[in-house]
């Protein structure tokens, strides 16, 4: 079974094969930042096993006609997703008037593009690795049909889409609301995902009150 570093050189490596841009060639070649490589070895790869549709260093356009780079752009089926890593240390908690500005310019000018941008700090990743790969779980549910035990009915395998989409625990009205389906029977369909495992319950015990996606 390959390693994490193995399938990372071979990806970094595929990238530069596959690069004519020698604005982003010359970036690739220095070698992505600490807290990119942090992410994908510890939030990115546990998660999805493999870095299809990902792209290092991905160069845009800005208003001024100039270029700027995301840490990590995610294209399947020419969706636009991306993640920055956000770093904390002098140079964030420094951070002076210009560059601020220009962050937010940055932020704007991609949600108006059309890209979902998910600022990811390092601390998060360092510290709370679980959220972080349920933030991916969302995006992924966001651009791709998520793939699910063919054992499941459709409503079992929606209803576990909305689990992965949703970053904290969620009731049962708000997947009959999302399924359009009667409180009793979505209880039906919660305790049957509970029974198969891939659900677990966060709250309540005589009566369920929150379900959670079983980590």
């Amino acid at each position: 079974m390959s390693t994490f570093q193995e399938k990372y050189d071979e990806w970094l490596q595929q990238q530069l094969q596959n690069e004519n841009n020698h604005r982003r060639r010359e970036l690739l070649e220095k070698g992505l930042g600490h807290g990119t490589i942090e992410f994908l070895r510890l939030i990115w790869y546990p998660t999805v096993g493999h870095f299809d549709h990902l792209y290092p260093e991905w160069e845009i356009r800005d208003f001024n006609n100039g270029f700027r780079y995301l840490d990590l752009a995610y294209r399947p089926f020419d969706a636009k997703g991306c993640f920055e890593i956000q770093g904390y240390g002098p140079h964030a908690r420094d951070l002076d008037v210009r560059r601020f500005k220009d962050l937010c310019w940055r932020h704007s000018l991609l949600a108006l593009d059309g890209w979902t941008l998910l600022p990811i700090a390092y601390l998060s990743i360092r510290d709370e690795p679980k959220q972080c790969q349920q933030l991916i779980l969302a995006l992924l549910g966001k651009f791709n049909s998520i793939e699910t035990s063919t054992e499941l009915s459709w409503l079992e395998s929606e209803t576990i889409r909305f689990a992965r989409r949703t970053l904290r625990p969620f009731t049962p009205i708000e997947v009959a609301n999302h399924l359009k389906i009667s409180d009793r029977h979505t209880r039906r369909v919660l305790k049957r995902l509970v029974e198969l495992e891939f659900l677990s319950i966060a709250s309540g015990s005589e009566r369920v009150r929150t379900y959670k996606i079983r980590e």
